[in-house]
This record gives C-alpha cells, sequence and structure tokens, in this order.
C-alpha cells in the first residue's frame, strides 16, 4: 500500500491562522487550531453550554460530549476511556497524580527523571522529595543531547519507585527508546511515567506498546485548546486515593482525579482536533515531517550551531540553534521583525541547558505538518542573513 501524502495547500486551507504573512515554527511552544476545533468549541458554548447531571437538554449534551472526549482521548493513546483524567495542562494534571502516587511512598524511596525532561516533570518529585523526604536522581544525557540509558539504568535499585521521563524533548528534540526505559522501570519495580506532550504531534502513541503506566500530553501541542490528557493504568487508578472533593464521581476512574468542572467548552475542541488528526493521518504527518526536517538541517548555514541530533533519526523536527554573533533573544526578535515566529530561552527545559552550558538556552525552530518546503526555505535565507 503506498503511503498517504500530505497536501500542504489542502491543510493549510483548514486554519484561518495561516492566512497571514507570519510564518509559524514555534509549534513546540503551542500548535495553531483548524477551523473545526474553533467551530467546535463555539458551538458548544451556543448549543449545549451547561454543568454535568442535569435532565435537562444542554446539560444532556455535555454529559454525552465529557464521553466522547475520553473515548477520543482512549483512541488517541490507545487505552480504555477509564483509563483518562482530564484536566487544565500537563503540569497541573503531573502534580495532582503524583501527589496521589505519593501517598504510597515514604522516606528513602528514590524518584528518577531525566537531564531531557521539561520541568513539568521534574519539578513536582522535587517538590515531593522536599515534603517526603524522598530522593530524586538525575540521569544523564551524551554531548549529542541522547539519553544515557546506561547510567540512567545505574541509578535504578531496590529503593526506585519512579522513573519519569520524556517521550521527545521539548527543547532539542531528541527521542527517547520509551519501551526500553519502560522496560528498564518495571524489572527495578517501579512505574514508568512518561512525558508524551512533545512527542504528541509528531508519531502515534500506544500506551501498552510502549510499557507506559502513567502518560500525560497536551492538546494545544497537537492542534486543540489548552488542556491536559493524562492515561493511568486502570489499576493505580483504582488504587490510588484521589485528592477530591467528597460529592466527586467514582466512576469512571479517571474521573476521580480531577478536582472542579471541567473546561467542557475545551472538551469540545479537543474532540474535533483528535478528528483533524486522525483526518491526515499520523501514517502521512510522520514522513512529511521528516522530509521537511532533512530539508532544515541540509540548508542550516555555518554562522548557525546546532544543538542535538544532526539527522532526523531517533528526533522529532524540533531544533536549538545559536547564532554566531547574537544572543537567542536578539536573534528571536530579528526574526519576528522579518515575518517568523520562533522561540527563545529554555523553555522549562532547565537541565538540558545547564548540560549543554547555555545559560542564556537556544534560539528553539518547530517544524509541524502543517508548515511547508518554502516556508523552510525562507526561514533557512533569513538565518543566514542575520
Amino acid at each position: 500500500m503506498a503511503t498517504p501524502k500530505i497536501d500542504p495547500a489542502a491543510v493549510r486551507r483548514r486554519f484561518s491562522a495561516l492566512r497571514r504573512e507570519l510564518a509559524f515554527f514555534d509549534a513546540p511552544g503551542g500548535t495553531q487550531v483548524p477551523d473545526e476545533v474553533i467551530d467546535a468549541i463555539s458551538g458548544y458554548l451556543r448549543e449545549s453550554n451547561a454543568n454535568l447531571g442535569g435532565t435537562f437538554e444542554t446539560s444532556l449534551r455535555s454529559d454525552l460530549l465529557v464521553g466522547d472526549a475520553r473515548r477520543a482521548a482512549g483512541s488517541f493513546l490507545g487505552c480504555s476511556a477509564e483509563e483518562i483524567v482530564l484536566g487544565a495542562n500537563m503540569t497541573t494534571l503531573n502534580f495532582a497524580l503524583s501527589r496521589a502516587a505519593a501517598r504510597e511512598l515514604e522516606a528513602g524511596d528514590e524518584i528518577v527523571v531525566t537531564k531531557l525532561d521539561h520541568d513539568g516533570n521534574i519539578a513536582p518529585w522535587l517538590e515531593l522529595a522536599h515534603d517526603l523526604g524522598l530522593r530524586v536522581l538525575f540521569a544523564e544525557i551524551r554531548d549529542d543531547t541522547s539519553l544515557d540509558i546506561g547510567h540512567l539504568g545505574s541509578l535504578l535499585s531496590e529503593r526506585t519507585r519512579i522513573v519519569a521521563f520524556p517521550w521527545a524533548s521539548n527543547a532539542v528534540g531528541t527521542m527517547v527508546d520509551v519501551t526500553r526505559v519502560a522496560e528498564l522501570a518495571h524489572e527495578a519495580g517501579a512505574l514508568a511515567w512518561v512525558d508524551a506532550v512533545h512527542y504528541a504531534p509528531h508519531g502515534p502513541i500506544d500506551v501498552a506498546a510502549a510499557g507506559a503506566d502513567v502518560l500525560l500530553c497536551s492538546p494545544y501541542k497537537f492542534f486543540g485548546p489548552h488542556l491536559g490528557i493524562a492515561f493511568a493504568r486502570g489499576e493505580l487508578l483504582q488504587r490510588w486515593r484521589p485528592y477530591k472533593v467528597r460529592p466527586a464521581p467514582e466512576r469512571p476512574l479517571g474521573a476521580r482525579f480531577e478536582t472542579g468542572t471541567l473546561a467542557h467548552e475545551l472538551l469540545a475542541g479537543f474532540v474535533a482536533a483528535v478528528g483533524y488528526v486522525d483526518s491526515i493521518g499520523l501514517e502521512a504527518i510522520v514522513p512529511y515531517e521528516r522530509e521537511l526536517g532533512e530539508r532544515f538541517l541540509r540548508g542550516l548555514p555555518d554562522s548557525c550551531r546546532l544543538h542535538g541530533l544532526g539527522t532526523m533519526d531517533r528526533r522529532v523536527p524540533t531544533f536549538c540553534v545559536t547564532v554566531r554573533g547574537l544572543t537567542p533573544p536578539m536573534a528571536a526578535e530579528r526574526l519576528a521583525e522579518r515575518g517568523f515566529a520562533v522561540w527563545h530561552g529554555n523553555y522549562y527545559a532547565v537541565e538540558v541547558f545547564d548540560r549543554l552550558g547555555l545559560p542564556e538556552g537556544g534560539l528553539r525552530i518547530g517544524i509541524v505538518h502543517y508548515n511547508t518546503a518554502e516556508e523552510v526555505d525562507r526561514l533557512l535565507r533569513e538565518l543566514e542573513s542575520l
């Protein structure tokens, strides 16, 4: 069977936000959304806006929507709707779930994190270590920014309870062998706790195949609204005692860990975002993004230093560069003046930039499937002229 192809013009017609001169290479901080997501959000507010549990039409519609959102999340992550926890964002969910898990931890227990992580999968464990007397150990990364799995393995012991790690780095794009790290965690009797926020727009997720016990992601990174989505194995959700108000529901399991009223209108947008991704197909997105990433790497001028893997193997198309003679803020400002949206700084990946010796961070350029070869070529010309 032939690999499906991306039609960039057809894709871009679905995004009103792209009908301007600004070239969006800022996707690692949040993607643009297709019009169908916007329409779903506004449609909910026009036609279904109500809280849950009522006998009237709009409340019944809202009940159905939340169920649809759980099923959409389960389909996206390869798990059951029961195992989905919905929330404000990944970091908020991670603080909530890590605290529920921590009811089973005691002083001297160990958490292993990595120097490739976003701080959203480090700070919750550091705070628990402060409160409970835990130890947090950091797995190193190599000079090329790949995770040193040998070093991670050497940190595991009978005291290891959690191994927290990213599927892909939000700072430098490096991917982790999720299945291998999960195997190491399980061999030590620990949970595999995966941050898939940055990977989610770039490839398929199957939590069972990956061996994840907990996995978190953010729909606003894959063409949806600002929300957080988490998976946790049903056995864990059943066993952990959640922090919740007394009248909160006990079923589905994931709902036990959701505090307060959900953002129903954003859930409508999330369902539409999953439908959008399905309509394009990750089987088409992955090779198209790889092609654009290779184009970027081939054309990167000598004045730019790439920090990270030099090919598209074992990475997503997120690139950290520094420009000779310019600080990251200066380079980002000049590109903004010339019509390019890029990020500068450390993007909350504190340990990555400490390891790379870049106190000001870098210039982050992110490609997703709505970018085009023409945009990449224009960006490369501007980088050369900075």
